[in-house]
């Protein structure tokens, strides 16, 4: 019996129906001589400290770091039922097939449930891929089942990052949390592998606002007289002039003034002309951040929005797999590409359109092989959508992934482009422009939203003109313009921060290194970790979307280590998950590294000075910080002030609405009622 674990009972249903002769059972699907089954997403959660050992329940410095020797996972409480099921039917296999998705958690989260069984390495494992849920797409993945162990890299990867995760999150949150809470701040500090960098990256930029002074600067603007028509140039000096300042812009206006008046006095000639045609490739498909970076731009739409939209699009059989971090297509695509288009013909006016303008024999950049992994770019199947059954953002978001999928069938954008250098004065003047000779793939998105969103300078005509040409000045005008700040970050300029990390690391040398990494995160958990940070306090957002750090994000900022704030270590952590994907790197060389990463974090911590809160409350006994606490009796949580240098200071202050009440100051409690937290610290599990 061939046994298939699916990732979700969605995928689970699209293998059965590509299987055929389908009978539901209690937990699984049997289809003639396979069966298959599924998980919920990860079934197993890994160790929490106490489980380890249960003195570690309590929070305390002398136990840091916590390092397990031996890893270990539980079954989670929601999913005992459906693991007793997966355990049977594993027993009685003779093959099993890991359908998870076609990623490294994907890979993981099935594999770990077999070695947890015992089974991954005493009986055959093979692997699916399965990149879209429509019946053509599973049967071509049905015919090529793969032998798991060619995955070990993937998973591998998974499970270095899962765990490095723990030991960051585990050890500098309680490290953090329990000294933070001395100097008189509630709540945890939560520290993780990429929520803090991330953090990091919204409070750096607001710090940068903030320092922010804004200059004034000039500009003359010129135009001038040909005989074949008008040339708008702006001058540039061609050395430094009194009154630039470093990065070359004019803050003074006396000079600008001085050349204007030169010129209207002598005559200007054309010192170069430069003409080249120019082309714009098609842009590629999407990738799930290419298409919240757009969504975002195009519509406002959060990361997990549109994440969570793409994935009903998925497992409606419409779009392909939505987690993908490649804008690239298999040439084995290429057979369904008249069935595609033929789906989206029969949708809208407007799409029917572009499929009839479309040439399907064209091949863009975007069929490559060679930069295929474990998926490709999200496109549209062969499965022809009930329109009118989508709702507004399922059609938005279908309609960009269609668009894109369509833009490979048409030529690229050819183009003009001109520039002319006038010297007048012992000064140069240069104009630029564009002319478009064909709009090729850019005609799908005339008049769209898309194309307000486009970055592209528009189409300037500019005189035929030849060097030497005599000009004259017909018209000068001075601009005043002033600098301004870096924007905010919203969810979509985050994320795609995220994925560009590169450009934020602090050690500038680091920069070429970093330009390929594929950012911190993935494409599956960027969105959660902006939301992530949203509700453990570090930032908020604004009513225009844009994210600005709270006083528990500047907190973050000012007390932790630069290692761990700045991208820097965190992208090479993703060079490594990566190295350890492709087998170029031991995972036990990986686990040695960060733990001695997380030692050297806690000495850093160990040292640094926590200021306390501005509206901290002081024992009135010693002065240090006091928080507030609670206790419990018959199952219901009352709160009270202590000291935080309990037990030398047993002071306490009754609360009343969240204040101490200090005329009711009591010293030293004779009785303790219930549990309480009053001493070692006790909090939730911080998860990334």
């Amino acid at each position: 019996m061939r046994l298939f674990i699916a990732e979700k009972p969605s995928l689970a249903q699209a293998i059965a129906h590509g299987l055929g002769h389908m009978s539901k059972r209690n937990g699984y699907i049997e289809c003639g001589n396979d069966i298959v089954t599924w998980c919920f997403g990860h079934i197993l959660q890994q160790y929490d400290p106490e489980d380890y050992d249960k003195n570690l329940h309590a929070w305390r410095l002398e136990d840091l770091p916590i390092i397990p020797e031996h890893w270990k996972n539980k079954v989670s409480s929601s999913a005992k039922e459906q693991y007793e099921v997966i355990k049977s039917l594993v027993a009685k296999a003779d093959c099993i097939v890991n359908a998870g998705d076609p990623d490294r958690e994907g890979q993981l989260l099935v594999d770990e449930v077999l070695n947890q069984l015992g089974v991954l390495n005493q009986k055959p494992v093979q692997r699916i891929l399965l990149n879209a849920l429509d019946e053509k797409s599973v049967k071509t993945a049905l015919a090529d089942i793969r032998d798991n162990r060619d995955f070990v890299g993937l998973r591998n990867s998974a499970l270095a990052r899962q765990r490095a995760d723990w030991l960051i999150g585990m050890n500098l949150t309680r490290m953090y949390t329990i000294r933070s809470q001395k100097a008189g701040y509630a709540g945890t500090i939560s520290v993780g592998r990429v929520q803090t960098p991330t953090t990091a990256l919204v409070v750096r930029r607001e710090l940068e606002i903030r320092d922010f002074k804004p200059k004034d600067y000039y500009l003359l603007q010129v135009d001038w007289t040909h005989s074949n028509g008008v040339i708008p140039t702006t001058w540039k000096p061609q050395k430094q002039t009194e009154g630039q300042d470093e990065e070359g812009r004019l803050i003074k206006r006396d000079p600008a003034e001085q050349l204007a008046e030169e010129i209207r006095q002598e005559p200007g000639v054309v010192e170069s002309v430069e003409q080249k045609k120019g082309q714009s490739q098609p842009k590629l498909p999407y990738s799930l951040s290419s298409l919240q970076i757009d969504a975002g731009k195009i519509y406002g739409y959060s990361p997990q929005e549109v994440l969570d939209t793409q994935q009903s699009l998925y497992e409606k059989k419409l779009t392909t797999y939505p987690r993908s971090d490649c804008d690239y297509l298999p040439t084995n695509q290429l057979a369904d590409v008249p069935l595609v288009l033929k789906s989206l013909r029969e949708l809208t006016d407007n799409l029917a359109q572009m499929v009839e303008n479309a040439d399907p024999a064209l091949r863009s950049r975007a069929w490559n092989d060679k930069k295929i992994s474990a998926h490709h770019a999200i496109i549209p199947t062969t499965i022809t959508p009930e329109w009118d059954r989508l709702n507004e953002r399922e059609q938005n978001l279908y309609t960009l992934v269609a668009k894109a999928y369509l833009a490979q069938f048409y030529p690229p954008q050819t183009f003009l482009s001109t520039k002319i250098q006038i010297r007048c004065a012992g000064e140069s003047f240069h104009a630029s422009g564009k002319v478009i000779l064909d709009d090729g793939w850019k005609q799908l998105y005339h008049g769209s939203l898309e194309e307000k969103e486009g970055d592209d300078h528009p189409e300037t005509k500019l005189p035929a003109v030849k060097q030497g040409d005599a000009v004259s000045c017909q018209e000068s005008r001075i601009q005043t313009r002033t600098t301004k700040p870096p924007a905010r970050y919203n969810a979509s300029t985050l994320l795609k921060a995220m994925k560009e990390i590169g450009k934020y690391v602090k050690d500038a040398s680091l920069k070429a290194t970093l330009k390929d990494c594929s950012g911190i995160g993935t494409e599956a958990t960027r969105a959660g970790i902006i939301e992530t940070i949203q509700k453990r306090g570090f930032v908020s957002a604004t009513r225009q979307k844009n994210l600005i750090p709270t006083e528990k994000g500047y907190l973050l900022l000012r007390i932790l280590s630069d290692s761990i704030t700045y991208p820097d270590i965190t992208a090479r952590w993703e060079q490594s998950l990566d190295a350890i994907s492709r087998k170029e790197m031991r995972l036990q060389d990986f686990f040695q590294e960060q733990s001695r990463f997380v030692q050297q974090l806690l000495e850093e911590a160990k040292s640094c000075e926590i200021p306390p809160p501005k509206d901290v409350v002081r024992c009135p006994k010693c002065g240090s910080p006091m928080m507030r606490r609670w206790t419990t009796k018959n199952g219901k949580k009352s709160y009270f002030w202590g000291c935080s240098k309990y037990p030398e200071c047993k002071t306490t202050l009754p609360d009343r609405n969240g204040k101490p009440v200090f005329e009711e100051m009591r010293y030293h409690p004779k009785k303790k009622q219930g549990k309480t937290n009053a001493g070692p610290f006790r909090y939730k599990k911080p998860t990334e």
